[in-house]
């Protein structure tokens, strides 16, 4: 069902490729703030498995190791407000208490292909600008593509030494990581249009004394085409970019996070850390018939079937609380899940 990703790649020899299984991985994070040279790091998984609360504090973690942190929501239904207990927008705003840790959330319905009003400003080219931006919003995934170029385009003059990307649920976050072939489709239908309706839109441009408005459109695309692929580049590359997945201890949470890794694997983006959130413990249980009893045992049973699916990851398993984790006090006391091993 799963070949391990990263055993494929690691030597030459039978030898050197089974020692690495001797022991097990270390079971935390600590190796991910120790990869200095790390550029960008995905937090994504199925839907309320935790992924907000792992992204800020992993953001936390590094923000000791590192110089300047930005923590980015790309879920639509963004949680990072409600975790740090501060208000943020689509600029990148400090967390109160850290002084290198910024936040920002992305609301990918905000921008337009167009990157504004009706024509950009020039009268005449409206409806022919408001014709490409409806072609262009046909495309499957070109909203969040358009605004996650953006804000890479952004993030890139940025002089930030890494990037968390508290991501969407997985079908999501995939689209995100198809941008390139997204774009490329773009660019076949725009180059189509402009052919196309080139007549109709010159004279308009005449008439309306805003030359070049739909060339102006095109040449957007264009360079975020280029950003796209050139960040994809960096994705990947092990060195710069790698990817956290986060689960849970259940069949559906299981099933997905091996589908999450295999797509991965076809995008050739680094994944070798797996967060096992929502651990219970038996401690207090009274006897073998109560309702917590059975749940431990049920997720005993998906642990160890992710501790056989993934002996080559370095899998941490973190605890369920009484409470919530929100606040930066409860924040910083749950991020040392990541860097010290937990048995429940």
């Amino acid at each position: 069902w799963h070949q391990p990703i990263r055993s494929i790649a690691m030597g030459d020899s039978d030898t050197e490729s089974f020692a690495s299984f001797e022991e097990p991985l270390d079971p935390t994070l600590q190796n991910v703030l120790d990869q200095n040279g790390l550029k960008w790091i995905f937090v994504g998984g199925k839907g309320g498995v935790g992924k907000t609360t792992t992204s800020c504090c992993l953001s936390i973690l590094l923000s000791k190791v590192r110089d300047k942190v930005l923590l980015i929501s790309t879920d639509p239904a963004h949680n990072l407000s409600d975790a740090f207990q501060q208000k943020f927008s689509g600029e990148p705003q400090q967390v109160n208490g850290f002084e290198n840790l910024f936040a920002m959330e992305v609301d990918a319905s905000a921008k337009s292909v167009g990157g504004g009003a009706p024509g950009g400003g020039e009268p005449g080219l409206g409806e022919g600008l408001d014709f490409l931006n409806d072609m262009a919003s046909s495309i499957p995934g070109i909203d969040e593509a358009m605004s996650f170029g953006e804000v890479m385009k952004e993030v890139e003059q940025m002089d930030y030494s890494v990037v968390v990307f508290d991501t969407a649920p997985t079908g999501h976050t995939l689209r995100l990581l198809s941008l390139p072939q997204v774009f490329d489709k773009a660019l076949e239908k725009f180059a189509g249009a402009n052919g196309l309706f080139g007549s109709l839109l010159g004279p308009l441009s005449i008439l309306g004394g805003g030359p070049g408005g739909e060339d102006g459109l095109f040449s957007k695309i264009e360079d975020l085409r280029r950003m796209v692929h050139r960040v994809k580049e960096q994705f990947s590359d092990p060195e710069l970019t790698t990817f956290v997945c986060v689960c849970i201890p259940e069949f559906l949470s299981l099933y997905e996070t091996e589908r999450l890794i295999q797509d991965l694997a076809e995008y050739d983006i680094d994944s070798h850390n797996i967060v096992v959130n929502q651990v219970l413990s038996s401690e207090g249980c009274c006897h073998e018939t109560c309702l917590l009893h059975a749940r431990v045992k049920m997720q005993q049973k998906y642990i160890s079937q992710y501790e056989d699916l993934y002996e080559d990851f370095h899998l941490v398993k973190t605890p369920l609380l009484a409470e919530e984790v929100r606040g930066i006090d409860k924040l910083r006391s749950f991020s040392e899940n990541l860097t010290k091993p937990y048995e429940p």
